[in-house]
């Protein structure tokens, strides 16, 4: 399998972000992804996908949609839609007619930020995620980089702080997001976890000083999703475009926090009688399978079954776990940062089932 690191949930001018679609692949260049998807909200901006190179390296440019529903207050229940070739937003106010319009089209559905809470400070409301009787969604943003922002300030001479350094605003994703994932597992349903950066680049002005806040190419090099393909990109556009978002379609990703340290190379695998998986597939437990964890460097390694931590792992590469018991099996790493423990990777599960017959 081929790594490749992706950035998702991103706005331009088209509707509250301060950047150009060319000034997202010229950040995205510089922090040396692969590539990038935007998702404006409740507009799908047509024919801007493809390969545009920039600082020497080649970007995919994919172009989705962040579709909730103005006339709603307040503005909830925000979905990411990427791959539809159509304009969705027309039908925002039902998030299940959506999803259904979406699966139709071939294209993904996630959650965006399932929990954002309000800032009362700045005026911002609670933009959580509500309507949960809905199904049929791929997958839901589980670390939204700029939504965090909201969970952290206390204060304006913090918000302030966090303006000029971003880099000491994340942490992991919200408990309460976890909680919530771990429910959705359970209930039976393969649920993919994306991390989304959300960036706006938003250029704010405070008398004399002038700020983009959470520039483009840091969300570049923080929070991440990375895709495993069975090839690399080839640069044909297509066919690479149909490779990623397979590989997003099946969990065959895992979110990484590139800050700290970078997250490239890691791989969760679980080992059967007659083959191997990796994060996003199914397994039957027949005779034993043994969990296999590869770290990019060592680090606290937690792995969960079923939504309980059952075992950690601390400053290790290599980790290990034999089992005999179905579940939903999953994997969260922390490092030390800035003075504070953090998270640094989160897999996507594997799903072990009981043997048949």
């Amino acid at each position: 399998m081929e790594e490749v690191v992706i950035n998702l949930h991103m706005h331009t001018r088209y509707s509250d972000g301060s950047g150009l679609h060319r000034d997202i692949v010229e950040a995205a260049a510089r922090a040396g992804l692969d590539g990038v998807i935007v998702t404006d909200h409740n507009v799908w901006v047509q024919g801007l996908e493809g390969y545009r190179e920039a600082h020497g390296r080649r970007i995919l440019l994919l172009v989705g949609e962040e579709i909730h529903d103005r006339m709603r207050n307040p503005q909830k229940n925000h979905l990411l839609v990427i791959g539809a070739n159509r304009e969705l937003a027309p039908l925002a106010d039902s998030p299940q007619k959506v999803i259904d319009v979406a699966r139709q089209a071939g294209a993904l559905t996630f959650i965006a930020h399932p929990v954002d809470p309000a800032l009362p400070l700045f005026g911002e409301e609670d933009i959580s995620w509500e309507d949960w009787k809905v199904y049929g969604f791929t997958g839901l943003e589980l670390w939204n980089g700029f939504s965090e922002l909201k969970n952290v300030i206390r204060s304006r001479l913090q918000a302030f702080f966090f303006a000029f350094f971003p880099q000491f605003v994340a942490h992991a994703p919200l408990p309460a997001a976890l909680r919530r994932w771990d429910a959705l597992l359970r209930g039976g349903a393969p649920v993919v976890a994306v991390g989304g950066s959300d960036a706006h680049a938003l250029n704010l002005r405070a008398g004399p000083l002038r700020r983009t806040v959470f520039p483009y190419e840091f969300h570049f090099r923080a929070i991440n999703t990375h895709l495993l393909l069975p090839e690399g990109l080839s640069g044909e556009f297509m066919a690479d475009r149909q490779q990623v978002l397979a590989a997003l379609r099946a969990g065959h990703c895992f979110i990484g926090y590139d800050l700290p340290a970078p997250t490239r190379g890691f791989r969760f695998t679980a080992q059967g009688r007659n083959r191997t998986v990796i994060m996003g597939d199914s397994l039957e437990v027949n005779g034993g399978v043994t969990l296999q964890i590869r770290l990019p460097r060592p680090a606290e390694c937690r792995l969960i079954k079923d939504g309980q931590v059952i075992k950690i792992w601390r400053r290790q590469e290599v980790c290990a776990w034999i089992t005999q018991e179905p579940g939903v099996y999953r994997v969260e790493c922390y490092l030390p940062y800035l003075g504070q423990q953090r998270g640094w990777i989160f897999s996507n599960p594997i799903y072990l089932k009981a043997a048949q017959g």
